[in-house]
């Protein structure tokens, strides 16, 4: 196989920006329309890649573009490349303002109540020019975000299984989950439940795909019990809290969302342990990647911010 010759010194950073776009658009023209440039420079440049690599990037149909197995290689690694650069402009931004910068932080449920929100006033107390983008999810959602470094970091329950070589986990305190139903709920009056008291009732469950959801299945599994089938599989905070409030369904929360939501008279726990449910919280970061000075700034707030709920 002919060696491919060095790209650092024959692809320009305008041929990365243009075969990002290709590949976010799915077509020429949108392409061109994105970045500001004629369908016909785009096309230019496309052919002047692929002539360097020696190889297809894009195959072009009636409908637009389909990425090749070279191009999703490229375009990976061109994502990577063009998010490093707007962390180092968003560094010397922060280096001439003193106080700006921004991050974006992905967050599970098990921090988004108390921990996060914690650090985030901590930090733009001190620094109150601080742009922080916050998206809300799973970890199946937003692991392949923190790879493409359209994230700094994610912050929750670290997940059962490796998450893979490219990634470093630091854990910072434990969690697990608590069943709860709404203040006033006929099953608070029962003494001595069991899980197997709660087989007909109906439930909100995570996705299958969750850990939380593996965990919470082995527990009934463990208790001699198949997983509850009357239940609605839903990670949205604000779905499920209309549900157990409104409709007497059981949850199963986070034990910082159980805490929060109890704290303000609206939920209670029911009296039944789910020790397969204990995991750390802790925060994910790409291994090789360069964490900016505000992304190191509320690593360190959400670390003070956990330990205070220890």
């Amino acid at each position: 196989m002919p060696r491919l010759p060095r790209l650092e010194t024959h692809l320009s950073l305008r041929h990365l920006t243009l075969i990002d776009a290709i590949a976010r658009e799915g077509t020429l023209l949108g392409a061109s329309q994105s970045v500001g440039l004629t369908q016909s420079a785009v096309t230019k440049a496309l052919q002047e890649a692929e002539a360097t690599l020696g190889t297809r990037l894009f195959i072009r149909t009636n409908r637009g573009v389909q990425t090749t197995q070279a191009g999703e290689v490229l375009v990976a690694h061109t994502r990577l490349v063009l998010t490093q650069l707007r962390h180092a402009g968003q560094e010397l931004e922060d280096l001439a303002s003193g106080s700006g910068g921004r991050v974006a932080v992905g967050v599970l449920v098990s921090a988004a109540v108390t921990i996060l929100p914690t650090a985030i006033a901590a930090v733009r107390a001190r620094r109150p020019n601080l742009a922080v983008k916050v998206i809300e999810g799973t970890n199946d959602v937003l692991m392949p975000l923190l790879r493409a470094g359209e994230l700094d970091l994610v912050i929750g329950r670290l997940p059962a299984f490796s998450p893979g070589s490219g990634i470093s986990e630091e854990p910072l305190c434990d969690d697990f989950a608590r069943i709860v139903v709404r203040a006033g709920h006929p099953l608070l009056s029962r003494p001595g439940l069991t899980l197997a008291d709660l087989m007909d009732c109906p439930w909100i469950l995570p996705r299958q795909e969750t850990s939380l959801r593996r965990q919470i299945d082995e527990g009934f599994r463990q208790a001699g019990l198949r997983p509850p089938a009357n239940i609605v599989e839903s990670v949205s905070i604000l779905t499920n809290r209309a549900l157990v409030l409104r409709a007497d369904y059981l949850a199963v929360w986070p034990v910082q969302l159980a805490r929060f939501e109890a704290d303000l008279g609206l939920v209670r726990a029911l009296d039944i342990a789910l020790p397969t449910t204990h995991r750390p919280i802790g925060i994910s970061t790409r291994r090789e990647g360069r964490l900016s000075p505000a992304a190191e700034t509320l690593i360190g707030a959400l670390r003070q911010a956990a330990t205070a709920e220890v």
